[in-house]
């Protein structure tokens, strides 16, 4: 516990908006970054902190600096060289959300003159894409809702992240969908910051528990999340 919350209080890094880290469900608050990270407070006997921010490069930094303990986000190559990573506990697809009338029908009509494509600020999804694409304007969004509006007032072709953000978007946005196919996948794992090494094999043992014994499975339902890999 002395390492995993050295002030005595287990400070989880969440965001709103994402079954993968924070959301609202018929008044309950829930999503796999909340839920295990009550879990693991309740483990090593400490009270829980959760500490909100608007998106997740933010809740990042704020492990790379220390000021949060505990996370459960994509573990990219980028984000692995700034806060240390359990091996990969869930996996999903990353997709597009578009208006039901758009003529985009997959990934692959997506890169065209004139088209704006809203991805969050600092998300992995951004770097990836910004490399994927060549004439796609992409627009960067401060948080989740600024997207929501975006694509309510047309101001956005297309919204692209991991597709349990998607699917937590659509059911807000009747007129959108969340395209078949997939761009990519993440890969989620539990972040905490670099230099706290030596309760890696812990935690580790701790991560393959919740998922052996499907308690990962009953947050991920909980949260509703959808949009795993197959």
């Amino acid at each position: 516990a002395q390492i995993l919350a050295p002030t005595g209080v287990l400070r989880v890094g969440v965001y709103k908006g994402s079954p993968t880290s924070m959301v609202v469900v018929q008044g309950q608050t829930h999503g796999i970054a909340h839920d295990l990270g009550y879990k693991l407070g309740e483990r090593l006997g400490v009270p829980v902190q959760i500490v909100e921010f608007p998106r997740v490069a933010e809740v990042v930094n704020a492990v790379h600096d220390g000021r949060v303990d505990f996370t459960f986000t994509n573990a990219s190559a980028s984000r692995a060289k700034l806060v240390d990573f359990t091996p990969t506990l869930v996996r999903l697809e990353l997709g597009l959300l578009v208006p039901k009338t758009s003529a985009i029908k997959s990934f692959a009509d997506l890169d065209q003159p004139g088209i704006r494509l809203g991805v969050s600020q600092g998300s992995s999804s951004l770097v990836t894409l910004s490399s994927k694409l060549k004439q796609a304007r992409l627009l960067p969004l401060p948080d989740l809702s600024v997207a929501k509006q975006g694509l309510e007032r047309g101001d956005l072709d297309a919204f692209a992240t991991n597709k349990g953000i998607l699917f937590e978007l659509a059911d807000q946005l009747p007129q959108h969908h969340v395209l078949e196919d997939a761009w990519g996948h993440e890969q989620l794992a539990i972040a905490i910051p670099m230099g706290r090494t030596t309760a890696m094999p812990w935690l580790q043992n701790f991560a393959t528990e919740v998922v052996k014994q499907g308690t990962l499975q009953r947050m991920a339902q909980q949260a509703g999340l959808r949009g795993l890999a197959r």
